[in-house]
């Protein structure tokens, strides 16, 4: 049985302490902060991201360099005989595609997971290749079983202001004014490759129904009505903790009979939305894990 080592990054949400933990390594996502690199809880806290946004700085994300994937990986093959690397979606970043070109220099030993996920459902594929590993799968069928699942998940958030996708670009100083103007909170959706609008919302309340509701069809209808013992539901903010904590009761109780996991948003997600966002997800469970069908 091979000796399987399993990495992620930081954008699945998971620190440092939360990687040390589970056995993993973590590779920090880098920022670039008035033109100095920070790493993702390493000489970078959450509160002090959103301080320095709330101060205006320029924020812009980056991705690890190859000569420190290369290292963590020469490292970690000392130990291993294989490496299921699960880094972020490639729809969301270029990361993932040039961690696959550097693996083809691993001859067959460093395996790229693109199963276009990222916070709390990138967790969940990282915990299901954890377990995996741990039942004897090799790392090219623990690859091959998280890409067969990888549209059996999705995230909804519902932004509290438009000013940092403006400031992304991804949607124009005009359309972000008129909706400032009209109160309007966009309701994103992950799923897939992308980060698209998914609808909008007049008040908080309406955008927390519309997430729920679409949890809820994506339950039925995508995962085929399978029962609540077969599916994570996922409650999540970025730096928002008392109207989470309202917001987590509500989604408890939309979802009474489920496993509900509270989770923050990561810091490369939150550097093009802002603060202030609610978000929910969910994900079915991986049947040579869980047993279900």
């Amino acid at each position: 049985m091979p000796r399987v080592a399993v990495i992620t990054d930081s954008n699945s949400g998971i620190t440092q302490q939360m990687g040390k933990d589970m056995g993993i390594e973590v590779v920090p996502m880098p920022f670039t902060i008035d033109d100095k690199t920070y790493y993702e809880d390493i000489n970078l806290t959450r509160e002090e991201f959103f301080q320095m946004m709330e101060d205006g700085k320029e924020i812009l994300s980056s991705q690890p360099s190859p000569a420190d994937l290369m290292k963590l990986w020469d490292n970690t093959l000392e130990k291993y005989d294989q490496i299921v690397y699960i880094p972020m979606s490639s729809g969301l970043s270029s990361s993932c595609q040039n961690a696959r070109m550097i693996a083809n220099d691993y001859n067959g030993k460093v395996f790229v997971v693109n199963n276009q996920r990222i916070s709390v459902t990138q967790k969940r594929s990282v915990e299901d290749a954890i377990e995996l590993a741990k039942n004897g799968y090799d790392a090219a069928r623990i690859r091959d079983i998280l890409h067969r699942d990888k549209m059996e998940a999705s995230i909804y958030i519902m932004l509290d202001t438009l000013k940092y996708l403006k400031k992304g670009g991804r949607i124009t100083p005009a359309a972000a004014a008129i909706g400032t103007l009209m109160r309007i909170k966009p309701v994103l959706q992950i799923k897939g490759e992308r980060l698209d609008a998914f609808s909008k919302a007049r008040t908080l309340s309406q955008g927390k129904t519309i997430m729920i509701n679409a949890l809820h069809h994506d339950i039925d209808t995508l995962f085929g009505g399978i029962d609540a013992d077969n599916v994570f539901i996922y409650a999540v903010h970025a730096q928002v903790p008392k109207a989470f904590s309202v917001f987590s009761d509500e989604v408890r109780q939309a979802f009474p009979s489920y496993d509900i996991e509270e989770a923050r948003l990561s810091l490369s997600i939150c550097c093009h939305i802002g603060p202030g966002a609610l978000a929910m997800g969910c994900v079915k469970k991986c049947p040579e894990v869980f047993g279900n069908s």
